[in-house]
């Protein structure tokens, strides 16, 4: 038997939106996602920060964000970027999804909302 060190791909996400905000009518501007279990969760300008909750919860530090074509990774425990590695697809969101989501909840006055960094 061989072994490799090839690095494990991060788990699939749990799917295409924050399911908090979704089991709790809420909604999200952009979208994160465990690189260690691969809960998706909303951003901390989203009004109910899931990702950032979920990072301190369960000591699960690290993110990626879940946004079209971005490639970044956040270390939530350090404050700063972390170093990327492989996931399991998808990598992001449907890109034909609405952001805020999920479509028809998003109050009209979504902007006013928003958390500020």
């Amino acid at each position: 038997m061989t072994s490799t060190n090839a690095p494990v791909p991060a788990p699939a996400p749990s799917g295409t939106g924050c399911l908090e905000c979704i089991a709790h009518d809420g909604w999200w501007w952009h979208l994160r996602r465990c690189v260690t279990c691969g809960m998706v969760g909303c951003c901390d300008s989203s009004p109910a920060q899931h990702a950032s909750r979920h990072a301190r919860e369960t000591g699960h530090a690290v993110a990626a964000s879940f946004e079209p074509g971005e490639e970044w990774w956040w270390d939530y425990a350090e404050g700063h970027s972390a170093k990327r590695g492989p996931l399991e697809p998808p990598r992001w969101r449907p890109e034909d999804q609405a952001s805020p989501g999920p479509e028809g909840r998003v109050p009209e006055n979504w902007r006013d909302l928003l958390n500020e960094p």
